[in-house]
């Protein structure tokens, strides 16, 4: 794992940094220009977290203002909590009415179709997360199916696991995007690759403890595989939360690995690519900082 520091040092983004006037309804217009562009949507993984009251949002600020906040910093935002379960059908239409036009939802499927059931007899799961999250209509962005490691026990290779998966992937709708992540490292081949390729099914990039980046593969794989990429900056969980379980302030200093995922965006960008990408707060201790300095050094490589 990076270098955890444990006191801020100056220059160091943070949350505070981000603060702005407070608001409690959405507008039409933000008041704050967000990272980012209509190529690349940039954001974090879920839209509050124990730290941020105070800090990313003002003191005081009531919970139901959290997300119209959020909205005038941030393009997107990648729900977290659809991983434990579709949400209530109201609290989904609520999302879209505290939002501005032009704000995208991305979401996790639920756990029980990925990691419960793992794509098997769970058509009916599918589909009322499905009809749910449509209500976003024009908001509702990737659906993303993050899978876990899986022992052998499971699945004795990854012929097995694409056995599995490309069924599933042939039935999903068109209308949607998607996204796969998967955690066995010896999986990312062009077998795999090319099965969600076949299905317009992006490949989730992501920076995480044991999984390969990019620019670390070994192989020349084209981990492009739809019309539109998903970044997912996750860091060390076990490593990050030996130092802080709050995620008000920088500890890890990711500027050399931003600097490498520079590179990666600007190819993406030749390619003609649509870009989501989202911070967790486990990459270097809190999500909206690593966002400020990912679009900082992208724009100051221009």
């Amino acid at each position: 794992m990076t270098a955890i520091r444990r006191n801020r040092t100056a220059g160091t983004p943070t949350l505070f940094d981000l603060e702005g006037p407070a608001g409690g309804v959405a507008e039409e217009k933000r008041e704050v220009v967000p990272a980012g562009g209509d190529r690349i949507l940039l954001g974090t993984s879920s839209f509050t977290a124990k730290g941020w009251e105070g800090t990313f949002y003002p003191a005081g600020m009531k919970p139901a203002q959290f997300l119209t906040h959020y909205a005038r910093r941030f393009r997107t935002v990648e729900v977290d909590s659809t991983f434990y379960g579709t949400p209530p059908l109201t609290r989904v239409r609520s999302w879209y009415d505290r939002t501005p036009a032009d704000f995208v939802f991305a979401a996790k499927v639920p756990q029980v179709i990925t990691h419960e059931k793992v794509l098997v007899d769970c058509a009916e799961e599918f589909q009322e997360f499905l009809k749910t999250m449509e209500t976003l209509g024009e908001k509702l962005g990737p659906l993303l199916l993050q899978f876990a490691y899986f022992a052998p026990s499971v699945f004795k290779n990854s012929g097995e696991f694409l056995a599995r998966l490309g069924p599933f992937l042939k039935k999903l709708p068109k209308e949607q995007r998607f996204a796969v992540e998967i955690r066995n490292n010896d999986w990312l081949d062009e077998r795999f690759t090319d099965l969600l390729r076949a299905n317009s099914v992006a490949l989730a990039l992501i920076d995480q403890s044991w999984m390969p980046r990019p620019w670390e593969m070994k192989s020349t794989v084209d981990l492009v595989t739809a019309d539109f990429t998903y970044v997912r900056w996750l860091g060390d969980r076990k490593g990050i939360e030996a130092v802080t379980k709050t995620w008000e302030k920088t500890v890890v200093d990711r500027r050399p690995d931003l600097l490498q995922w520079v590179k990666i965006f600007r190819e993406l960008m030749k390619r003609d690519l649509k870009v989501y990408a989202y911070a967790n707060n486990h990459y270097a201790g809190n999500g909206p900082g690593t966002v400020k300095l990912f679009w900082e050094l992208f724009e100051g490589g221009k």
